[in-house]
């Protein structure tokens, strides 16, 4: 079945889901796709990186009658009774609540381990004890760490390079222990540098294309790590539902495993960089500062590249959007302003 079948089947059929981290790039991103096919959603977020301005701005391109059927939870996956609250009544849990970010890890492991361990285990137990038909979670290539082979395959990786690394490791570890110990059905997704709307151009931790695009409209400097030859497998945002609808709906025999979610392809950020400076030109906004090259940052993999067919063998996972056509379709909301 096509994914755009998919979905129309979907729409047919409500279905309570909850997204943890709903406030944030991707949860927010959920949230909308799945009022657009008016599905019933909880959301649960304690705004330490999501934002109310998310909310507000899909509640602006939803109906009145589709925000109606969503129910928000300002709470903590590091509070079991907050997980617990969230969980009652619903079917379907998609877990994207952590704290992404190597660098932040690097200065903060405790608390990135209390919020992407003793959280993930919270929303596990809670999860488990609601009875929830599936648990959709949002696991990392960082798992891959110093495993050198290209392109990355689910069943290989190497060790960890960061603590925000040993988080998403541990997470899938969690899972396959729950499914060993008490029968509960997990499906991890290994996220590959995903991007688009929404995401965060602020703070010390902004992703590098949303960061690099705020500079390039502002006329300031665009660092980069190293010499420009890192590369990765960068995937649009509405890569990244599709592979969480699917999941969420699997059927038994794709459950209890983890799963790539990229397009399968390796983009540099000397390449990355001109593709921005390019789409911004479409957009009238003209770029002609040089980047400023330094050093390689600590806990950085130098080059990562995802095999997908897994996902599109178990899942029917088709990407529909390589990085040109995201930067694309990016592009407008961040200049919106």
């Amino acid at each position: 079945m096509q994914y755009h079948d998919f979905c129309s089947g979907l729409g047919n059929e409500p279905k309570t889901w909850l997204i943890t981290g709903v406030a944030g790039f991707i949860g927010s991103n959920l949230l909308e796709h799945l009022l657009t096919l008016n599905q019933h959603v909880v959301g649960l977020d304690n705004f330490s990186t999501g934002y109310q301005r998310n909310l507000d701005e899909v509640q602006s391109l939803v109906s009145s009658g589709q925000w109606s059927h969503f129910t928000f939870i300002e709470g903590d996956i590091r509070n079991l009774e907050d997980c617990q609250k969230a969980c009652a009544g619903v079917g379907y849990v998609l877990h994207q609540a952590a704290l992404g970010s190597v660098p932040r890890s690097l200065n903060d492991p405790i608390t990135t381990n209390a919020a992407n361990i003793t959280g993930f285990l919270n929303m596990l137990v809670a999860a488990r004890d609601a009875k929830v038909k599936s648990f959709t979670y949002a696991a990392s290539s960082s798992t891959y760490g110093d495993h050198p082979a290209l392109p990355k395959v689910e069943e290989n990786i190497g060790k960890p390079l960061s603590p925000y690394a040993v988080t998403k490791y541990v997470n899938e570890l969690y899972a396959d222990v729950f499914a060993r110990c008490y029968g509960f059905t997990a499906i991890g997704l290994r996220y590959f540098n995903v991007f688009g709307k929404r995401q965060d151009p602020n703070g010390a931790y902004a992703a590098v294309i949303p960061k690099w695009t705020a500079a390039m409209v502002n006329n300031e400097e665009v660092l980069i790590n190293g010499d420009g030859e890192t590369s990765r497998d960068f995937c649009f945002i509405e890569n990244a539902v599709q592979a969480n609808l699917l999941a969420a709906t699997a059927g038994d025999s794709a459950k209890n495993e983890v799963y790539n979610v990229a397009v399968g392809d390796r983009t540099t950020l000397n390449d990355l960089f001109a593709a921005l400076k390019s789409a911004l030109g479409d957009n009238g906004v003209v770029y002609e500062k040089s980047p400023v090259y330094r050093d390689f940052r600590p806990g950085d993999v130098r080059h990562s590249q995802a095999d997908i067919g897994k996902a599109a063998s178990k899942l029917g996972y088709a990407p529909e959007f390589r990085i040109q056509e995201g930067i694309a379709r990016a592009m407008p909301w961040y200049l919106r302003d």
